[in-house]
């Protein structure tokens, strides 16, 4: 009989035979009006249209560039939770510890929900104590998520530390968790596409989550990734942007909607 380990690793590399050829395969358009909406800003949009097999991209080599994914790994933090058992549902509370950050939407208890709206560090810190390195490690190699390197610290490698992701693979990774292509069972995989969601209007579907670091009172690299839904159809993208100042999750997430509206797959 194999190990839980050694299924897993199987898994993973049936899914990656099925599912990763053909997104690699998948023809490339360049989108070079987008740099009106960086505005100078080193940075990169990757979209991919799923019923049409096509990338759409501003900036190439950006986007093969790994950057440090800070809160934009709470989407796979929160599903390797769920299927380790650390995590119950979406609705488990782990208690605010009393100390105070500037943030005033931390100062509480939150939920698995809660907590991924809110952009909550300390509650996903929590979340990967309990997962622990050895099964954190298992699960990284399994998607497998960038460069799936967590000596930095089960705490903190995804914080500016030792792991690095590209857009395109963020872009990639996503597809697949909305195709529950993913090592994880599908009720866990269809949790976090509901707590990722940010609006539902006149069929658009809206999800995503940012990510940003935070370096010297600066913020030098920010993240928005996520998907559209809409008209049956599903497009699946990824932003960054690097800089010495003002590169945060909330721009990179106002450039996404920027170029989404320019594409006409947002309203």
């Amino acid at each position: 009989m194999l190990k839980n380990s050694s299924r897993i690793g199987l898994f993973c590399l049936l899914a990656l035979l099925l599912c990763l050829p053909s997104l690699q395969a998948a023809p490339l358009k360049s989108l070079d009006q987008a740099a009106a909406f960086f505005q100078g800003a080193q940075g990169t949009f990757v979209l991919y249209d799923e019923a049409a097999d096509q990338y759409t991209v501003y900036n190439q080599p950006q986007s093969e560039k790994r950057l440090t994914p800070c809160s934009s790994f709470k989407i796979y933090n929160s599903l390797i939770a769920l299927e380790t058992g650390v995590a119950v549902d979406e609705k488990m509370v782990i208690a605010w510890n009393g100390q105070p950050s500037s943030i005033t939407a931390w100062n509480r208890d939150h939920t698995m929900t809660s907590a991924i709206q809110n952009s909550v560090v300390w509650y996903y810190q929590a979340l990967a104590q309990m997962i622990g390195p050895q099964r954190m490690q298992q699960h990284l190699d399994a998607l497998p998520y960038g460069n799936r390197d967590i000596s930095g610290g089960i705490d903190r490698f995804w914080l500016h530390s030792s792991l690095v992701i590209n857009a395109r693979e963020q872009v990639d990774l996503l597809c697949r968790l909305y195709q529950d292509d993913l090592p994880f069972s599908p009720r866990n995989m269809a949790t976090v596409r509901k707590i990722i969601l940010q609006s539902e209007t006149d069929g658009v579907r809206f999800s995503g989550k940012t990510g940003s670091a935070y370096v010297g009172g600066q913020f030098t690299v920010g993240w928005f990734v996520g998907a559209v839904e809409r008209d049956q159809r599903r497009y699946f993208f990824a932003v960054n942007i690097e800089g010495e100042k003002e590169a945060s999750g909330m721009k990179a997430r106002g450039i996404a909607v920027d170029v989404l509206k320019s594409l006409a797959i947002l309203p």
